[in-house]
């Protein structure tokens, strides 16, 4: 392999950027982790240029071997940032020394691209299709609007990919001409399969030398048998500490009344009256079952819901058998026809698969040892949903991720309480500190166990530092005078506190709350206390609150769970964070619950290893909001009492940057008063 440093340099160079000693280290570290098939996770501060030093060395190494590299994420503002501006310019930059420019491709999921045979027999006008405008004509209208406007784009574009319909549409707009994996024909039974955009895109990954995905594919990969990715030896897993969450989202599934009706609806002109009539016969009696059943985890499954999930089961299965396989040339002679089978076979094997899922999962006696957890959600929205999730994900992604490739994890957050060893352990990789403070069973959707600790798998960590002199730049400010939170709101003292800190600091404040509620009860209260503007979410779209935020800094922006992780505002605009309280998971979070439950059955400490690993993670995210560049200075506060008091809060307080700390409130409203000072010179 060609000196991966000189290669650093050379790209650096060309973008116009500098030398970062953490940057090098790292891009050092990835390099040996591909040379020696050893996995990597490497926590690289805001600042250190994790993108190139890992673009570096897996372009040198697709171009060299002549193999694929895999690199996933966790959001779409990273993946257009990796191909709109990162990989092309690096590809310029790295052509002389590599002998030509590397390729690169990136690949969503299949509902992702327009489906052009389901285009074509969508018509524009939804009410034509006998939709629910009748019922609603506003929305009606708003769909037909939406569906015109696609059915033009579909005209005009080359990728067929939803990131291009500027202004985005609505989800049940892009529904109609767009299938899941499950409603596709396949490219070989489909009549324009040979112009299919999702199949174009796989071609196109499929000669790449780096491919770029989201977690959410890669899940959708590790529990297909399918091949979803194109052949590769190197993963490279970045905004590393969402990984587990996004894999439990793919590995999630639902059931719900309204979803039976649907597959009802879509089979009715393909079975006879008795299957059709089974059908919805079995979605009154789930409607009835959830309409009475306990919110939250079921611990056991009732006879009665045992009854009506077996008669689900049998009917979905029953309806499938009646539809039968598509007929030889049938997609070709109607392909009307074999696109509504097809839809409607999808829509009955997830019901059936889902109703067996649930069933199984109280095979196994002990709770703390099942593959899946079961709970009864009541959404506003939605209604009543049944969901069933995975325990763990751990083996999955030892069985299916670190057994078949080399892969490298990297994040801003990846050392939780000063160690790998929390998402090593989520992650199904050996405790490096010797621990034997026990997961979650490791069984899961796969049906495969997490291989023991002595196996051998080998992975190395690696913390590459940040840019950030935190103890000079920053504070961490605990307001250990006030009263614990509970679950009232805010208390009084709280609201004088943030009161007092965004006063002090002239606005520039972002406050990140544990709840919705939390963040219009604060931003309502101070609207008449302070003489600088607020905004709150859920005013506007969290991206233009954000530019609003960003563009005055006299502005402050309170918000919830997205804004922890979401906002990039370097600058005079954000020179105070505010945590209102530990970001625990709420007591009543059902698989939070069973995985806590499972290390205690293990003989572990489940607070420790699921509550406060969690709020740990989020914590330190939130606190990184804070310096977003190396002329950045400010204060984090946190108003929660107990990361100063309670016996946890040294674990929590290892998981955050380097900050100076204080719990004198003198200190810190005199440090926010001179950094408005400075500012307003």
């Amino acid at each position: 392999m060609l000196r991966t440093q000189s290669l650093l340099r050379r790209a650096v160079e060309a973008l116009g950027g500098k030398e970062r000693s953490g940057q090098l280290t790292m891009t050092s570290a990835v390099a040996h982790a591909i040379d020696t098939g050893e996995h990597l996770a490497v926590q690289a501060g805001t600042g250190t240029g994790k993108s190139l030093a890992y673009l570096v060395p897996g372009i040198a190494h697709a171009v060299q071997s002549g193999s694929t590299v895999v690199v996933s994420t966790a959001t779409i503002a990273l993946q257009k940032q990796l191909i709109d501006r990162d990989l092309p310019r690096l590809a310029e930059a790295l052509k002389p020394a590599l002998g030509r420019a590397p390729e690169f491709a990136i690949l969503k999921g299949r509902n992702n691209y327009l489906c052009l045979n389901k285009l074509h027999n969508t018509p524009e006008d939804p009410d034509e299709g006998g939709g629910d405008g009748l019922f609603d004509p506003f929305a009606a209208s708003r769909l037909g609007r939406d569906i015109r406007r696609l059915h033009e784009w579909a005209e005009e574009t080359e990728s067929g990919d939803r990131e291009e319909v500027i202004p985005g549409v609505s989800d049940q707009a892009w529904r109609q001409i767009s299938v899941t994996s499950r409603e596709c024909l396949g490219v070989s039974r489909c009549p324009i399969g040979e112009q299919c955009f999702a199949e174009r895109a796989r071609v196109s990954a499929s000669h790449a030398d780096v491919v770029v995905t989201n977690h959410a594919l890669l899940a959708i990969g590790a529990l297909s048998e399918a091949s979803i990715l194109p052949d590769h030896d190197v993963v490279i897993i970045d905004e590393a500490h969402e990984l587990v969450d996004r894999v439990t989202g793919a590995a999630t599934a639902e059931l719900t009344s309204a979803s039976v009706i649907a597959a009802a609806r879509k089979c009715v002109r393909l079975i006879e009256d008795a299957e059709s009539d089974a059908l919805h016969a079995v979605a009154d009696d789930l409607d009835g079952l959830l309409e009475n059943a306990p919110e939250g985890l079921w611990e056991t499954l009732s006879p009665t819901a045992a009854l009506v999930l077996s008669g689900l089961r049998d009917a979905a299965w029953t309806a499938r058998t009646a539809i039968g396989p598509i007929r030889q040339g049938m997609a070709t002679a109607e392909p009307e026809a074999a696109a509504a089978r097809t839809n409607a076979l999808a829509l009955l094997d997830e019901l059936h698969d889902t109703a067996v899922r649930v069933l199984e999962a109280y095979g196994e006696p002990d709770p703390a040892r099942r593959r899946d957890v079961v709970w009864l959600n009541r959404d506003d929205r939605r209604g009543d949903v049944v969901r069933v999730a995975p325990l763990s994900v751990a083996g999955l992604l030892r069985s299916r991720l670190f057994a078949e490739a080399t892969v490298i994890l990297t994040s801003a957050t990846l050392a939780i309480g000063g160690t790998f060893d929390a998402l090593a352990r989520n992650w199904g990789l050996p405790t490096q500190s010797g621990s034997s403070e026990p997961g979650p069973d490791p069984a899961l959707a796969s049906g495969k166990e997490t291989p023991s600790d002595s196996s051998a798998l080998r992975w190395t960590s690696l913390d590459a530092g940040s840019p950030f002199d935190h103890p000079r730049a920053g504070i961490l400010y605990t307001a250990r005078h006030l009263p614990p939170p509970g679950r009232d709101g805010l208390a009084p003292a709280c609201l004088d506190e943030i009161a007092a800190l965004v006063d002090a600091v002239g606005g520039r404040t972002l406050g990140l709350f544990s709840s919705m509620r939390a963040a219009r009860a604060a931003a309502d209260a101070l609207q008449d206390r302070i003489s600088t503007p607020i905004l709150c979410q859920g005013d506007n779209s969290t991206g233009q609150l954000v530019r609003q935020f960003g563009a005055d800094e006299a502005t402050s922006l309170f918000g919830t769970l997205s804004l922890w992780q979401g906002v990039d505002v370097p600058g005079p605009s954000l020179s105070l964070v505010i945590v209102d309280r530990i970001p625990f998971p709420r007591p009543d979070d059902p698989l939070l619950r069973a995985r806590q439950r499972a290390v205690e059955a293990s003989g572990g400490n489940g607070f420790m290893t699921v509550a406060a690993s969690h709020a740990a993670l989020l914590l330190a995210q939130g606190a990184g909001r804070l310096l977003r560049s190396v002329d950045d200075i400010g204060v984090v506060a946190i108003l929660d009492p107990r990361l100063a008091t309670a016996r946890y809060g040294n674990y929590l307080r290892a998981s955050l940057p380097p900050f100076w700390q204080t719990t004198d409130r003198d200190v810190a409203l005199g440090a926010l008063q001179r950094i408005r000072a400075r500012r307003e010179l």
